[in-house]
């Protein structure tokens, strides 16, 4: 999967739960949401992303890719 999809995927969920005024109960709706509907391929390479640059990921986003790594 090209990574740039993954990022783009990533933020747009995060754009989703964004409202959610606890963050951490949004990144954890990002982090829920990736496990249920991505497949391991997906998660690791966002991982893997984020481990190596993650500039691009949301703020949102990086967050829930922490708890996803935990």
């Amino acid at each position: 999967m090209n990574i740039e999809k993954l990022i783009k995927m990533a933020n747009d969920i995060s754009d989703f739960f964004n409202s959610e005024s606890d963050k951490e109960l949004a990144a954890e709706g990002v982090k829920k949401h990736i496990l249920r509907s991505w497949d391991p391929r997906m998660r690791q390479g966002i991982i893997s992303y984020y481990q190596q640059d993650g500039k691009k990921l949301s703020p949102l986003a990086q967050r829930a890719i922490e708890k996803l790594m935990s």
